[in-house]
């Protein structure tokens, strides 16, 4: 392995499977080899430091929306954007912070796959227990994870599994359970989201607390006939159903290629993580996927999503996303760029690839950059000699390489530290993980 096929495929493990390295983390990682960097990225230890010093957000139930009008709603409003804004700190800070990527990285997958947006649903509290349900299950079974899902509370108000019934079942669950989460697009029929939605009948949501109520009056107890088996199905016999279908191996190794490996390249038959997740075991399909030959491949270049750059940016400025000056102007920022935690645009998430490569967002992201080298002190970026400053800068930020472009352009900026680390955050080769 040549040394930059090494640096390559390091780069890729530290970007990709976490949210980028701390300062040192790459130079070690380069010097522990492959192997065992692959070994250490995949291995999640039994506590995380890092993590374990973001401190819970005070998430409580606020009970029934007040009316308009009236003299409670201001009080309401009040603490609802409080809880919103702590929870989603709380969940930027643990990405930020934590010493191993891979925990907060496959939550932060889960939440783009189950997509669900505050936006509709109004509350912090279904968001945040959604959240850590993503995060228990996140490199466990996804047999396990799906049921889980179908007695979430913020997914089933989502896609207004509350308002199906017997009399009148709601289809809007049952055809994103196929299409979206469990099988994948023209793996099914209309006939089959018909029969989804009968089985999907029953469920009632407390939505201020998140929770989920099975009332059996209101649910299709007959025999229903989904992709060609008859018998009566509640909700959770359905999910089991569905994971158990071939087409759910092939649509969760086709959706982990897409956000981690390849956006623009199909997936090969031969993709290794279809077939170790014979058995739905999450983390086994990361860590074949993580070994893959396509992992080293130089043509799988990803776009960081706006979201994943921004944490890299703080974990290489030393950052906490908590602490920047104003939460307020952090999420203007962020929603400018057009990803915001906890408010996917739709149910199917967020774009990928070139989506994020606008001349607007161009412009967004200098200035967010801008923002964010202010409030560093650039500790990292300091310490390195000048003379070695544009070298060395590649393993600050865990690039494989800078381009003769790039390395023109920091060279020119040798004298202005500040200019320097942001023409570094925005070059191509940190906006796009090589």
């Amino acid at each position: 392995m040549g040394m930059n096929a090494q640096r390559l495929e390091t780069s890729r493990l530290l970007q990709r499977f976490g949210f980028g390295p701390r300062p040192g983390e790459y130079a070690q990682a380069i010097k522990d080899g492959v192997e065992a960097t692959r070994a250490k990225v995949l291995t999640v230890p039994a506590n995380d430091a890092g993590a374990a010093k973001v401190a819970e957000p005070g998430i409580t139930d606020l009970g029934k929306r007040p009316a308009a009008n009236s003299a409670e709603i201001v009080p309401f409003s009040i603490a609802m954007r409080n809880q919103t804004q702590q929870m989603s700190l709380w969940w930027l800070d643990r990405m930020a912070m934590s010493d191993h990527g891979l925990t907060e990285r496959m939550t932060w997958f889960w939440h783009g796959h189950w997509a669900t947006s505050i936006q509709k649903i109004n509350y912090a509290m279904p968001m945040f227990k959604q959240n850590k349900t993503l995060r228990d299950n996140c490199l466990g079974n996804f047999k396990t994870m799906s049921r889980a899902m179908i007695n979430d509370g913020a997914l089933q108000y989502w896609l207004d599994g509350q308002d199906s019934t017997l009399k009148s079942p709601n289809e809007n669950l049952g055809r994103e359970l196929m299409e979206l989460f469990v099988l994948g697009v023209d793996r099914y029929t209309e006939d089959d989201v018909k029969g989804a939605a009968r089985a999907l009948t029953g469920y009632q949501v407390v939505n201020s607390a998140g929770t989920v109520l099975f009332n059996p009056k209101r649910h299709d107890p007959n025999p229903i006939t989904i992709l060609g088996a008859t018998q009566p199905f509640n909700g959770e016999q359905l999910s089991d159903f569905l994971v158990a279908r071939e087409d759910n191996a092939t649509f969760i190794a086709e959706r982990l290629w897409y956000r981690f490996i390849s956006s623009t390249e199909a997936m090969p038959a031969t993709f290794s993580a279809k077939s170790a997740f014979a058995g739905r075991d999450i983390a086994a399909a990361v860590k074949a996927m993580a070994s893959d030959p396509a992992m080293s491949d130089s043509k799988n270049d990803m776009v960081k999503a706006p979201l994943e750059w921004f944490i890299a940016a703080c974990r290489a400025l030393e950052l906490t996303p908590s602490t920047l000056k104003t939460p307020g102007q952090l999420f203007n920022y962020l929603d400018k760029l057009g990803q915001v935690p906890f408010a996917p645009p739709n149910v199917g998430g967020w774009p990928a690839a070139e989506a994020w490569l606008s001349s607007a967002t161009a412009q967004y992201r200098i200035a967010f950059a801008t923002w964010l080298v202010k409030q560093s002190e650039l500790r990292a970026l300091n310490e390195i000699p000048v003379g070695l400053r544009v070298v060395k800068s590649a393993d600050w930020l865990g690039v494989a390489e800078w381009s003769p472009r790039t390395q023109s352009t920091l060279r020119a900026s040798l004298a202005d530290p500040a200019q320097f680390a942001l023409l570094a955050l925005c070059s191509p080769e940190f906006i796009v993980s090589a």
